[in-house]
């Protein structure tokens, strides 16, 4: 797949997707990559600023649950492919909400769906419709075994639901109309520019502010951490060299407890802040459980790593020094996310445009 290529990336302005937009502007200066993002409370251009003005790259501020938008947006720049990760990924925001969860996970991946179908219809040759999931499609593990491909699904969350529905949806939009998709299943990511709901940044950002510290239950819930530009460049891997209509398992092979990371977290922040050891574990505070809270996942990645040679290229401790460093050299991107102000960049960026 070489030579020029016009590819749309949707959700690239969030914490997974400016990773792999960033990649694929840098690594692929022949390819015209799109960005579409709503730009929600997620959506972050202040991510992008570093390739904002590349040649290769436009963004474009839409949503994806708007047909009429999308088709007209499909049929005007007749896009070769399209790496899909537009979602809504808060699980406790599922939970309140989770009517957004079904009309953007959804509705929003179908319309994208039936977008590609429509202006490939003639000549599918090349064209990639590449879906990015989540291993919680899964639902949870006892203390042993992991996920596999084949693994059936079973969602506890509305969040993880409407993400199972979108996974069967592209699977049936290949069986039933032939349209050349490939799925990825991916664990937890850490990384920079990270929304600072999810655990990682949340606890770095409380930390840094000597906050409390808030850990669901007693902690025990056990997860497997990959460093998004790990994640970045196995979904750079798959779109190349993955096979149509196949999924794929991404995963650090990196499990653990929260209450061990967020431990492991409070230690490296007290040492770079010349705090003294255990100040920061002091800031710990234990919360009521979340709803339908998942036990245990873990990620089987052996068909990725042995059909197209990825692996992750940092451990879990070079991974997190490079996250904390970032932070603590980023306070300002920080401050505007929490405060906000990070919404007025669109403006100043587009608004005369």
């Amino acid at each position: 797949m070489s030579g020029s290529k016009k590819i749309l990336i949707t959700g690239g302005a969030g914490f997974i997707g400016s990773h792999v937009v960033r990649r694929f502007v840098k690594q692929y200066p022949d390819y015209t990559i799109f960005n579409l993002d709503k730009l929600t409370y997620a959506g972050n251009l202040e991510n992008l600023k570093d390739i904002e003005k590349a040649s290769n790259y436009h963004f474009v501020k839409m949503d994806i649950t708007d047909s009429a938008e999308i088709n007209k947006l499909f049929e005007t720049h007749q896009f070769d492919g399209v790496i899909h990760l537009a979602a809504e990924s808060h699980v406790d925001r599922s939970i309140s909400h989770p009517m957004d969860f079904v009309f953007t996970n959804v509705v929003g991946t179908v319309n994208l769906l039936n977008a590609a179908k429509n202006i490939w219809k003639d000549n599918m040759d090349g064209k990639v419709f590449y879906h990015v999931s989540t291993d919680e499609v899964y639902g949870e593990l006892g203390d042993e075994g992991k996920f596999t491909e084949s693994t059936p699904y079973s969602p506890n969350s509305p969040y993880s639901a409407s993400k199972a529905s979108s996974d069967h949806f592209v699977r049936a939009y290949h069986h039933t109309y032939k349209l050349p998709v490939k799925i990825s299943n991916c664990s937890n990511n850490y990384g920079s520019h990270h929304f600072p709901e999810k655990l990682i940044p949340l606890m770095i950002n409380n930390i840094m502010h000597n906050q409390p510290l808030p850990v669901y239950g007693k902690g025990e819930n056990v997860r497997d951490w990959l460093f998004v530009e790990d994640h970045a460049a196995a979904i750079d891997v798959i779109y190349h060299k993955g096979s149509i209509g196949e999924t794929f398992n991404i995963g650090g092979n990196n499990e653990w407890k929260n209450i061990d990371l967020v431990r492991l977290l409070c230690r490296m922040m007290d040492r770079k802040l010349g705090r003294g050891e255990g100040v920061s574990e002091q800031l710990i505070t234990f919360v009521g459980d979340r709803a339908g809270h998942d036990f245990r996942y873990a990620i089987d990645s052996s068909k990725l790593m042995n059909q197209l040679n990825w692996q992750p290229s940092v451990t879990f401790e070079q991974g997190l020094e490079r996250t904390v460093d970032w932070y603590l050299a980023n306070q300002d991107w920080l401050q505007h996310v929490t405060s906000g102000a990070y919404r007025e960049y669109y403006q100043n960026m587009y608004s005369n445009r």
